[in-house]
């Protein structure tokens, strides 16, 4: 079975953007770059990929589908790009948004469920702390790009109640520019006290 994967750069207090979803102040050095072209190529937009080395055609080895909210997308649309992840079957949740990708309007819990039971790679929680927050009962492993930042505020990691998920770390890779790539995989649902 597929895995829902939530694949993401994080500050050091754990948020994914600033309050108005900025992200220019993440580290994209070239050790990150790096590291993004060797091991998951596909989560840059397909308008990115030509300008960092990575040549239409390149296999996806990660992911080959992709959810987010309507938030994650907008910014892409402010751009005049409907599907920033066109070599990527993209999904995003909202209930009034009437361009871009394939729009979902129904429970995003549902949504993943069967899309795990479909055959392919894995699929690729982009953002935000929203549909995170949604979906973090059927996040398998946390792939977390945490950045030498703190912003103070901003859009949290995860949007949810108190419900504490343990997960297991399983590999670090620190890079050179300060960020370490953390990867963890679900352990069990903790009791809550």
């Amino acid at each position: 079975m597929r895995k829902l994967v939530y694949y993401v750069a994080s500050t050091i207090d754990g948020f994914i953007a600033g309050p108005a979803g900025e992200t220019e102040f993440f580290p994209f050095e070239a050790d990150l770059r790096e590291f993004i072209r060797s091991r998951y190529p596909e989560t840059l937009p397909t308008h990115v990929r030509p300008h960092v080395g990575i040549p239409d055609g390149t296999p996806n080895l990660a992911f080959d589908t992709l959810v987010m909210g309507r938030a994650t997308l907008e910014p892409a649309l402010q751009a005049g790009i409907a599907r920033p992840y066109a070599h990527l079957r993209q999904y995003t949740f909202s209930r009034h948004l009437q361009k871009g990708s394939e729009v979902v309007d129904r429970d995003p819990v549902e949504f993943v469920r069967e899309l795990k039971q479909q055959d392919g790679l894995d699929i690729w929680l982009c953002g935000g702390g929203d549909l995170a927050g949604q979906l973090l009962g059927e996040v398998d492993e946390l792939v977390i790009k945490l950045s030498p930042v703190i912003a103070g505020q901003g859009i949290p990691l995860v949007r949810t109640g108190f419900d504490p998920i343990r997960f297991t770390l399983v590999s670090t890779t620190p890079l050179e520019s300060g960020v370490v790539v953390l990867t963890y995989e679900r352990s069990a649902r903790l009791a809550k006290a």
